[in-house]
């Protein structure tokens, strides 16, 4: 039978003899809601335990989140300082939940970070909650938990502050949702559309939170409606566009308000050349991270070779930068997704396992692709994407293996899935060999032995096959979960961290680029205080910060920006918005991100920073930052109004040295006159 049938669907076939993994067996009442509380508390401790100790994480999104905190106009923009001079290169929901809890808890790591942890918290149990529902078994929705909690870029992103933590939620929420429309029957006076709606408005909110990415996921989130949902074909084309409506809508109000604001009365879209938010859409978060044409980058696009962002290809996804934070279960998701399709090949049209499987699988493999061969910006954690199709795959693999274990097949696939993890595993562990040297050893050992037992696993008593099963899952998730505990345990900040042991990953990877292998940055204390000397990272001094880590303000600097700061629209400027984010952290005072993220953006012109300085409404520069006015200068053909202006200020104000760091008093020209009054 097609599956784009437009007639009735086949009745579904009979359900199969209780199962022990089955969540409507009897023995659900008694285990299925502690091993999910179980997991959900361990999770939270994983991703909450020590979180203050990675201070403001990615201060460049903490001091967004501090100005949205001061400024409402600050928080629907997204600025990077609360008089809005110019807005992160990112859409702006990612940062509205922890600058709502700022605003509720004050200004601390805590109050940053843990909405952070509770959005991963929740996709672990909506995952749960999702592979659960599709193939009826608790056993395989905790396992698809267990994996996404486990997974060592997962931890990272749950525990800091780039939008990758609440992306993630929301792609789960819209694979949800999308499973819940094609469950949905309208013959029995279900909804399918309403269903659609939610996951299309949810996928819009991704791309509130970081662009284009959202849309990686919608081929697979629309191809199952397509081939697995209850209507005819002309029913279900319709519900779809209902669904794109929603999302174009959920995604299209901000764009469409930012757009028609007044450029004058707003804050400059940072990582845009033209002030434009479509510019920054379609330029640098979107076409130009595929092609590596990025317009103000700080680096030129990849070759299958090696670039600045690594070497492109089918293997970079398992390299030496990569492997270690996201590859310890990508090839048994996609040989289970194989099996998967297979085993389900003869079900019901509407069968919710294979819908599943398609929807996942489609996620994972559209969405690896892309990372594998996009040549432009990229760096390995963004494959925290890839993490919930992996958890759901596994899961529903697993389970459907388990189901037909009694057949050679099966359990000859279950036999080479586990020693294709194992060795694997064991060779992920060896590119840290001082990490737990034992374990790669003892994954290696038991995963073959467990593995053979694997292969007689239908031979078995029920209770023994259990076991087995439990042991190959232990095996399987061993070396990922040992990475995560690490990573958990490592405080991480920058704008590059990294999951896992130290020299499992960095800027470029091997050979990637400067910092390759390395943590780039240290955690400050409190308040931004220093907490010593960075890593990694280039650009400015340890105080002044630089491209790639925040700015590192010590008392007497804070102390020298809070004075008269409230007779300043900024108490400071600097280039590069990492150099200016420590001290608007430590100051809560606004500091102006020249050139924005990268130092490059045209904002402000020297002739408009001139202005400012003329009218008195900043107090001072502090030399040494970005990338705009240090080392390299004009990056892709942006702007280099940065460097402009850091060598104006040079020329006609007078430095002094504060703590290591260069400082001029912009109200204080090299002749001793004013240069403007401070109103």
């Amino acid at each position: 039978m097609s599956l784009l049938t437009a007639g009735p669907p086949a009745p579904a076939p009979a359900p199969p003899a209780p199962d022990p993994t089955s969540a409507t067996t009897a023995g659900r009442a008694r285990w299925e809601r502690p091993a999910l509380a179980g997991l959900l508390v361990a999770t939270a401790v994983l991703y909450l335990w020590g979180l203050g100790e990675s201070g403001w994480a990615n201060s460049f999104y903490a001091a967004a989140a501090q100005a949205g905190s001061e400024s409402w106009k600050a928080f629907f923009f997204g600025s990077s300082d609360a008089a809005n001079a110019i807005t992160v290169d990112k859409t702006p929901f990612s940062l509205w939940p922890m600058t709502l809890s700022i605003r509720i808890f004050g200004l601390s790591s805590w109050s940053l970070l843990v909405p952070q942890a509770l959005a991963g918290v929740a996709s672990v149990g909506l995952l749960y909650a999702t592979v659960r529902r599709t193939t009826g078994s608790t056993v395989a929705g905790l396992v698809a938990g267990l994996v996404l909690a486990t997974t060592p870029v997962a931890v990272l992103m749950f525990r800091f502050d780039n939008p990758d933590a609440l992306l993630t939620l929301l792609l789960v929420g819209s694979a949800y949702a999308t499973l819940r429309a094609i469950e949905a029957d309208p013959g029995d006076g279900m909804h399918p559309v309403r269903w659609l709606v939610l996951a299309g408005a949810l996928v819009g909110l991704v791309f509130l939170t970081k662009m284009l990415q959202a849309f990686l996921v919608v081929p697979a989130l629309g191809l199952a409606y397509l081939l697995f949902a209850h209507s005819g074909i002309p029913k279900r084309l319709g519900h779809l566009l209902v669904g794109l409506g929603a999302l174009v809508a959920s995604a299209g109000w901000w764009v469409a308000i930012v757009s028609l604001w007044p450029a004058g009365s707003r804050p400059y879209i940072g990582g845009s050349q033209h002030n434009s938010v479509l510019e920054l859409t379609l330029g640098y978060n979107g076409f130009g991270r595929l092609t590596g044409d990025e317009t103000g980058s700080v680096g030129g696009g990849n070759t299958t070779g090696g670039g600045m962002w690594g070497a492109t290809g089918l293997g970079r996804l398992l390299g030496d930068e990569i492997g270690g934070q996201i590859g310890w279960l990508l090839p048994t998701a996609l040989l289970l997704l194989v099996a998967g399709l297979w085993l389900t090949r003869r079900a019901s049209r509407i069968d919710p396992v294979r819908a599943g499987l398609v929807i996942w699988g489609g996620w994972l493999v559209v969405t690896a692709a892309t990372f594998s061969f996009m040549a432009g910006i990229f760096h390995a954690y963004y494959t925290v994407a890839l993490a919930p199709a992996i958890g759901a795959l596994v899961g529903t693999g697993a389970w459907l293996l388990w189901q037909h274990r009694t057949s050679l097949a099966a359990s000859g696939v279950a036999s080479a899935t586990v020693s294709l993890t194992t060795v694997l595993g064991f060779f992920l562990l060896a590119r840290t060999p001082e990490f737990l040297p034992w374990l790669r050893w003892a994954v290696l050992v038991l995963g073959l032995v467990v593995a053979l037992a694997v292969a007689g696993l239908g031979r078995l008593p029920r209770q023994i096959a259990g076991a087995v099963a439990a042991a190959a899952l232990v095996v399987s998730v061993a070396g990922p979960t040992a990475y995560a505990v690490e990573t958990a345990a490592t405080p991480h900040t920058g704008s590059i961290p990294s999951a896992g042991p130290a020299g499992t990953g960095g800027f470029g990877g091997a050979g990637g680029g400067p910092g390759a292998g390395t943590q780039l940055g240290t955690p400050p204390t409190q308040q931004g205080q220093p907490g010593g000397a960075p890593t990694g990272g280039f650009g400015g001094n340890v105080g002044a910060g630089g491209l790639l880590r925040g700015s590192q303000s010590t008392d007497s600097i804070t102390a020298l920006l809070q004075q008269d700061a409230d007779q300043y629209t900024w108490v400071a400027a600097t280039v590069g918005s990492n150099s200016a984010s420590g001290y608007q952290l430590a100051s809560e005072k606004p500091v102006m991100a020249i050139g924005g993220f990268n130092g490059s953006d045209p904002s402000p012109t020297l002739a408009q920073f001139q202005q400012y300085v003329a009218g008195g409404r900043i107090h001072y520069f502090i030399g040494g930052g970005g990338f705009g006015g240090g080392p390299g200068g004009n990056q892709q053909g942006g702007s280099n109004a940065g460097s402009a202006i850091a060598a104006w200020v040079a020329e006609n104000f007078t430095a002094q040295t504060v703590d290591g760091v260069t400082i001029y008093d912009l109200t204080e020209t090299t002749s001793g006159a004013t240069s403007g009054s401070n109103a």
